[in-house]
């Protein structure tokens, strides 16, 4: 039997046809080897090594600057767990994330209903409301201070014409963070906006026709069974992709309020930045940055899952 059999792999070794496809399936291989081969080496050197660096560097207390490092083990990370400062911003960054997103979600998707109920300037609207996600981030940020700056700010110069109590919102502990989240929920709102206009033009008509025959004639019961449902897919997406946005806030942080006063306004990123790059404790600072690439990749693998099971993809 096994003669027999090396004589029928040697005959179709010598088969002009076996041998053309093998040919074949060789060189597809190295095209497809070569074609990918590019963007797996800049996946590499772009992403992935930056990360080992970041891993290392965490293992080491070196300086920024520095010719000479020693190897430490975590110690970085007993620092950073131990270290008050560390907690309320981490705690902090919690806070921001859990007012922003629900924020954000809710808010885009009404402004999107009443949008797409509309019939005129609907145009505009849009261009309105996804203008702040565009603009600068910074810039926008100082426009903000004028307007919460505490005697001649528009928000402040409001409330006493409205006999409501006025605050210096930026240097405020119980205000300072707070205000940072709106301001996040306002830049992000187009963003979700945007998004839900495209799921809600993808419903087609007749769930609603069929869900109004089946007695569902009121607008939030069409709400409840069929757009909500069916925005299931963009709301997973929205949901994810802004809870990450709001994790990495650094920028309106670092122009109004430097995570002050105290630490009330302290965020991950800026504890990084500044550790890093102000106190040039690279490695302390590169631990953080191990934490938060932690946080991240656990609430982005969290969400996917918790929220797949729960969507209904069209």
């Amino acid at each position: 039997m096994s003669a027999l059999g090396s004589t029928q792999s040697a005959e179709a070794l010598r088969d002009p046809t076996q041998v053309a496809l093998r040919r074949r399936r060789l060189a597809e291989c190295a095209a497809a080897y070569a074609l990918a081969g590019p963007t797996v080496l800049l996946l590499f050197v772009l992403f992935f090594l930056p990360v080992i660096v970041v891993f290392v560097i965490a293992l080491t207390d070196w300086q920024f600057g520095a010719r000479t490092l020693d190897f430490v083990g975590i110690a970085n990370f007993r620092e950073a767990f131990a270290d008050q400062g560390f907690r309320t911003s981490l705690l902090n960054s919690v806070f921001y994330v859990l007012v922003v997103v629900p924020g954000t979600v809710i808010l885009g998707l009404a402004i999107a209903v009443l949008i797409e109920s509309g019939r005129s300037l609907r145009a505009f609207y849009r261009a309105v409301h996804f203008l702040p996600f565009m603009a600068t981030l910074t810039a926008m940020a100082i426009a903000w201070e004028a307007l919460l700056h505490p005697t001649i700010g528009l928000v402040n110069q409001t409330f006493s014409a409205l006999g409501l109590p006025t605050a210096n919102w930026l240097r405020d502990e119980a205000t300072a963070l707070p205000v940072l989240a709106v301001i996040g929920i306002w830049q992000n709102l187009g963003f979700a906006m945007v998004l839900f206009l495209a799921g809600l033009k993808s419903i087609p008509h007749d769930l609603y026709e069929a869900a109004e025959i089946d007695g569902a004639d009121r607008w939030l019961d069409r709400l409840r069974t069929v757009t909500l449902p069916m925005l299931g897919p963009v709301s997973m997406f929205v949901i994810v992709v802004v809870a990450l946005r709001a994790f990495q806030a650094f920028d309106t942080v670092k122009v109004l309020t430097q995570g002050g006063p105290g630490h009330a306004s302290d965020v991950l990123l800026y504890t990084l930045y500044r550790e890093s790059f102000e106190y040039l404790r690279t490695g302390y600072g590169a631990a953080v940055a191990v934490v938060f690439l932690v946080i991240v990749v656990a609430l982005t693998l969290i969400q996917a899952r918790v929220l797949d099971k729960k969507v209904h993809y069209q």
